[in-house]
């Protein structure tokens, strides 16, 4: 079965590098016009369309703070007016450990900005594609957990975990609650990711070598694998598949 998204308006949050950019790069390439959503990065986010543009797809940049409800909605319109539709796919992949620190010394300043851009950006950014994919008779919608939810995260990064646990809970609340509507509701939960900010960022070279040789498939993961499951929750392929969460993480967690 060939995928075909053409004619969908796909709005991928966090989508300037990484994960990101690996999934707006693959729904681009299979036909949907790509909202790529960023607040930081706009060199990136340029650089996600520029590659969406290489592959014949259409995508366009737009920045908003996903954790800001105002900037959420004026992001949602502007999507609209540019493609000229409601969203169809929603990839709510913001998210950011942001800084490790132990519950011994958590504040509530971290706590809250940890919470935000995880759980708080999935509901908001959710309810505000939910009128449109309604009204148009159905759509997806893929939150980004990680494998942190199952095993409570690195050191430091409990409240990380936490808020990666709260979004899987909430994929299968807000499954249920619109299955009626035709939208699909489900969770991608990726292990240990390269070519991505976070491990970039928080991972020393040492434990980034140790825990690839934990890992069954013996090599890190890349943006492109987590794509591809992406890919399959937004298509017909996963037409009577809604509340789940696809663990890909090279057999690192097995349920």
């Amino acid at each position: 079965m060939k995928i075909d998204l053409t004619g969908k308006i796909a709005l991928v949050t966090g989508a300037s590098g990484g994960i990101g950019r690996g999934v707006a790069t693959e729904l681009g390439r299979h036909g949907a016009k790509v909202a790529v959503n960023y607040l930081n990065s706009g060199q990136g986010a340029a650089e996600t369309v520029a590659d969406i543009e290489a592959l014949g797809g259409m995508a366009r940049a737009f920045r908003a703070d996903v954790t800001d409800i105002g900037a959420i909605d004026r992001m949602i319109a502007e999507i609209e007016e540019a493609f000229g539709g409601t969203v169809d796919i929603l990839v709510n992949n913001a998210g950011h450990l942001v800084q490790r620190l132990a519950n011994a010394e958590m504040t509530e300043e971290l706590y809250a900005k940890v919470m935000d851009v995880n759980m708080k950006s999935a509901v908001f950014v959710s309810k505000a594609v939910l009128k449109g994919m309604k009204a148009s008779g159905g759509g997806r919608i893929v939150n980004m957990t990680s494998i942190a939810a199952h095993n409570g995260g690195g050191p430091g990064a409990s409240i990380y975990a936490a808020s990666k646990a709260a979004v899987m809970a909430y994929t299968k609340g807000l499954a249920k609650e619109v299955a009626g509507d035709g939208i699909l509701v489900n969770a991608i939960s990726p292990g240990f990711i390269g070519g991505t900010a976070f491990h970039a960022t928080f991972t020393p070279d040492a434990a980034r070598q140790a825990t690839v040789q934990g890992i069954p498939l013996r090599r890190e993961g890349t943006p492109g694998d987590v794509a591809g499951a992406a890919l399959y929750l937004v298509s017909e392929l996963s037409a009577y598949v809604t509340g789940e969460t696809i663990e890909i993480n090279g057999g690192m967690f097995m349920r």
